[in-house]
C-alpha cells in the first residue's frame, strides 16, 4: 500500500473542505503546473496529472466517500467484505459513453491488493502503464500513444482475428479544448510509428476511435478517449458549466460582461439585481450534439466583494450607505 496518495494534501485542502474550496484549489494549481506553461518539464506534467486525478475523486461526492472509506483501511493487511472483482466487458460499438457510476455496495475492499487498483476501478479506467506492461508484453503486444500535448497512454490487446491479426486499444488523454475542436493530431506509437489521426470534434470520455489496420498484423487500433478535467469549464452532459465572478456594481446595475467560452470570449448581458448563485444560460454555446446541434453554456454568477478600496471608492460606498433603501434584515424570522 505504499502507493497510497493523499488527495487532500495534493490539492492543499483540509479533509472537511467544501466542493468550492476543492475546485478553487485545483484551478489555482492546474494553472501553475499546466504542461503548456511548463514545456519540457516532466515533473510539472506528472504533477498536473496527479492534480487531475485528485480533483476527479474529491469533486464527486460518491467517489470522495468511497475514497475516504478505503483510506481508513489502506494501512491494514485486510479490508472489508472481500468479494471477487466484477468482470468488465467491452462493447463493439465504435463510439460509446462511459458506464454507470459505481456504488459503495460494489466495493469489497479485500479485492484490491494496492491503492492503484482501487483507484482504477473507482474512476472506471484501465490499470496504469507500469502495472500492465509485463502482462501486455507477455501477450505479444505493447504500445503507447502520445498526442501533441505529450500525454502518454498504453495500448492493450483486445481481440484476436484470423491470420494472426489482433486488435488493440490505447487510452488517450486529451485536454477539453482539443476534445471540443477535434482536428488532425499526430500520435507516436512505441514501435516507432507516427500516425496522423483526424479527430472528430466534440469527443467525450469513453468514446472509441478506430484506426483501421493499425493494430497487430493488420488488425485495428482503437483509441479510447479520456477528456481531462478543466480548471474553468466543466462538462455536464452536452452543457458546459462555469462560474464567473462579477462586482457588486455589475450585479446591481446589470449590463454586458465578457464570458469565456470554448469558442473564445462572448458577451453576456447581466440582468439588474443579479444574485450570487444565479445561473444564466448561453444557448447553443455548449458541447456539440451530433453535427448540427449544441448544448448550452451555464454560467453561475459569483459576486465578489472588494477587500481593498481606494479613498474615492470608500467615499462612494459611504454615500450609498446613507441613501440606499434596502434593509436585508427586515424580515428575519426572529
Amino acid at each position: 500500500m505504499e502507493n497510497f496518495r493523499n488527495y487532500y494534501e495534493i490539492l492543499g485542502v483540509p479533509r472537511k473542505a467544501t466542493n468550492d474550496a476543492i475546485k478553487q484549489a485545483y484551478r489555482k494549481l492546474a494553472r501553475q503546473y499546466h504542461p503548456d506553461l511548463n514545456p519540457g518539464d516532466k515533473s510539472a506534467e506528472e504533477r498536473f496529472k496527479l492534480l487531475g486525478e485528485a480533483y476527479e475523486v474529491l469533486s464527486d461526492q460518491e467517489k470522495r466517500s468511497q475514497y475516504e472509506q478505503f483510506s481508513q483501511y489502506w494501512k491494514q493487511k485486510g479490508f472489508q467484505r472481500p468479494r471477487p472483482a466484477a468482470k468488465r466487458t467491452e462493447t463493439e460499438a465504435e463510439t460509446e459513453r462511459s458506464g454507470p457510476r459505481i456504488s459503495l455496495e460494489d466495493f469489497g475492499f479485500g479485492e484490491f491488493s494496492d491503492f492503484n487498483k482501487f483507484i482504477d476501478q473507482l474512476l472506471n479506467r484501465r490499470p496504469s502503464v507500469a502495472r500492465r506492461a509485463a502482462a501486455e508484453e507477455a501477450n505479444g503486444y505493447a504500445a503507447s500513444a502520445t498526442d501533441g500535448y505529450g500525454t502518454r497512454s498504453r495500448a492493450t490487446q483486445t481481440a484476436r482475428a484470423p491470420g494472426g491479426r489482433r486488435d488493440a486499444e490505447a487510452d488517450l488523454n486529451i485536454p477539453l479544448e482539443k476534445a471540443y475542436l477535434g482536428g488532425r493530431e499526430r500520435i507516436r506509437l512505441e514501435d516507432g510509428r507516427s500516425l496522423e489521426v483526424n479527430m472528430p470534434g466534440g469527443m467525450v470520455t469513453g468514446q472509441r476511435i478506430r484506426l483501421r489496420g493499425q493494430g497487430v498484423g493488420g488488425g485495428n487500433l482503437y483509441l479510447r478517449i479520456e477528456v481531462e478535467p478543466h480548471p474553468f469549464f466543466q462538462l455536464q452532459g452536452n452543457d458546459i458549466y462555469c462560474r464567473v465572478p462579477i462586482t457588486p456594481s455589475e450585479a446591481v446595475l446589470g449590463g454586458p460582461i465578457e464570458v469565456p467560452t470554448l469558442d473564445g470570449p462572448v458577451r453576456l448581458t447581466l440582468p439588474q439585481g443579479a444574485q450570487s448563485g444565479q445561473v444564466l444560460k448561453m444557448t447553443g454555446r455548449g458541447y456539440p450534439i451530433g453535427h448540427e446541434r449544441r448544448g448550452d453554456q451555464l454560467v453561475e454568477l459569483e459576486i465578489v466583494i472588494p477587500t481593498v478600496l481606494n479613498d474615492r471608492e470608500k467615499a462612494l460606498y459611504r454615500d450609498l450607505l446613507e441613501v440606499e433603501s434596502l434593509n436585508p434584515r427586515t424580515n428575519l424570522p426572529v
